[in-house]
This record gives structure tokens, sequence and C-alpha cells, in this order.
């Protein structure tokens, strides 16, 4: 059966990295809309439309770099076939609602690099795998959160310097000017993270040979675009409460700096071509802000679990989506 260019067996797989997109938007719009409204700087649902028009728009405006990294340099197309790639986005999937379930902040990247280099691996083996992609890919996801802590902390004493002596109505302007750096976060994970499912239903065309080379279809860019608008418009209230709450109490600057900081590093992720994982990369901004002005004002306790689930997230996503592949094999 052939449905506009592609086969039917594409339908699902295309299903499953919409919802994928969903989730990504839903559980990614938290991190970034967090300390905008602990910090009062915007009311929720205000906050949440303004970061969805932006994940609708951003897409068109800043190529395809990461989804060629993901869809291209990775793994072999070879080894990319309808059935691999199901597999690690039901891994992807799962992992996404388990850690929104536990109000964890949890990357989609990580978990989608994961799903997808353990479906890879139990179908074709690691020689399937493209050890410089590889390495760019993961370098990337694992570098920035660190990036997001320095730059985070740098910023936020820089603020204080050019803020010293200022009378309290400087709170006035850092609330604010935070409608200008939510946009330009929401703009950054936009297109980030939109190319992330891109890459998936570009990887299942060609697996299904209704494109004869990696590129992606504008209608792709289209729809991959709209599933994270749709997705970032609701917002995961658990994670709001645990980055916008948990980690201090925010106040306007701490808010801001956090956004600034988390908006250079992502939007230099998207220009590098390299994934990024927003979740992560606010969180450590977060902290980066919080001990820039008092270490012992983060309480680490929920620090360290966020960064344990950073590290869990790759291997376990590669275990389960290992497994999922096993089963649908053998029921296949």
């Amino acid at each position: 059966m052939i449905v506009s260019g592609f086969s039917g067996a594409v339908i699902p797989v295309i299903a499953l990295a919409l919802v994928f997109g969903f989730l990504n938007g839903f559980h990614d719009s938290s991190s970034m809309v967090a300390t905008v409204i602990s910090s009062r700087a915007m009311p929720p649902r205000q906050a949440l439309l303004l970061t969805a028009a932006a994940h609708l728009v951003a897409p068109f405006l800043f190529g395809v770099a990461v989804a060629t990294t993901i869809g291209h340099e990775v793994v072999r197309e070879s080894a990319v076939t309808l059935p691999v790639i199901q597999a690690g986005l039901i891994a992807a999937i799962f992992w996404s609602v388990l850690t929104w379930w536990l109000g964890m902040p949890s990357s989609s990247s990580h978990a989608l690099i994961g799903g997808i280099v353990g479906s890879v691996a139990i179908d074709s083996g690691w020689r399937a795998l493209q050890p410089n992609g590889l390495l760019k890919v993961l370098g990337v996801l694992f570098f920035a959160p660190l990036f997001g802590l320095v730059v985070s902390y740098l910023v936020m004493r820089l603020v204080f310097f050019l803020a010293r002596g200022a009378s309290p109505r400087i709170n006035w302007w850092f609330k604010r000017a935070q409608v200008l750096t939510l946009l330009g976060l929401s703009l950054g994970h936009g297109a980030n993270d939109a190319q992330k499912i891109m890459a998936i239903i570009t990887m299942a065309l060609l697996a299904d040979k209704a494109i004869a080379s990696f590129h992606v279809p504008l209608w792709v860019v289209g729809i991959s675009a709209s599933t994270m608008m749709v997705g970032a418009s609701l917002g995961g209230w658990r994670l709001i409460r645990t980055l916008g709450m948990g980690l201090y109490k925010m106040q306007p600057v701490h808010s801001f700096t956090a956004q600034v900081a988390a908006a250079l590093v992502i939007i230099g992720g998207v220009l590098f071509g390299g994934p990024v994982s927003t979740t992560q990369v606010v969180a450590a901004a977060v902290i980066g802000a919080g001990s820039a002005e008092r270490t012992s004002k983060v309480r680490w306790g929920l620090a360290g679990q966020i960064v344990r689930a950073w590290l869990l997230t790759i291997p376990a996503t590669a275990g389960i989506a290992a497994l999922i592949h096993v089963v649908m094999a053998h029921y296949h």
C-alpha cells in the first residue's frame, strides 16, 4: 500500500515519532517556563503560549543541521530499519513518561539517542554505529549541561557586579526582560528538538525507500514543528515544580540569568549541529545561578538526583530498546 509516496508500514513509525515530539514539547516546555513562573515574571498560561508560538516558528528559521547529525552521522543507513526505529522510539517514549510521572527532569534527547543506539546494536551489532558521529552527539549531550552551569555562574557574577548599588526596582527590569529571554530559549529549543523528530521521520522514509538520500522534506518540518507546539502549549506541572521551586527560592535575577545562559548554550548547539538536552541545560543553569550567589542556597540533594537521571538515561533506554526489539522480532 502506498500513502502519499510512502508505504503504510511507515505510518506507525511517524505516529510514534509525533507522540515522542508531543512529549518532548510537553516535557521540555516545563523546563523553559519553570523559572519564569516561579519568579512571577509571567503567568503560567501566557508563558506556555509564548513558548508554543516560538516552537512553531523556530524549525523553519535554523535549518536542519541537528537532524542531519542524528539521522545521518550516528548509525549506518543500511542498519536503519522500521522495526529498529520503532523499538528506539517506544523506549524513549516510555522513559519520558516515567520521568515525567516521577517529576524528574530527564533528557528526551538522551532517551532518543539511547533508544536508537540500543535498538541498532541488538539488531546489527556495534559495528553499525558510526563512532565519530556518536562521539559528537554524546559529547554535546554530556558537556552542554556543564557549559550551562559555568556560563550561568559567570553571567550571574557579572550581573551582580553591574547591578551593585542598584535599588530593588531593578527586579522590575529583570521580570520584564524575561519575556525576551524566554522567547530566545524557546526558539533555541524549538529549533534543536524539532530536528530530532525530523531526523527520525526522515530515517523512516529512507528505510522505506520513499526518499533516495537523507534530506528532510518540508512537510516533515511542518508536522514536527506543529507537534512540538501542541506539547509545549500544555506543559508539565510536576517538572515545573521541581525546577522552578525545588532547587531553591527563585528570584527574578536568577530566572533571567539561567535563561540567558541556557539560551546561549542551546542556540550554540543548533548552530554546531549537536543535539542539546534543554531540560539538563536549564537545570544546570538554574544551579549555576543559585550557586553564584551562595552555594548553600542550592538543594544539592535534588541536584544530585537530576545528575543521576542525566547519567542513567542513555544506558537505560538503550537496554529497554534492545529488549523491545528482541520481543518484537520474536512475535513478528
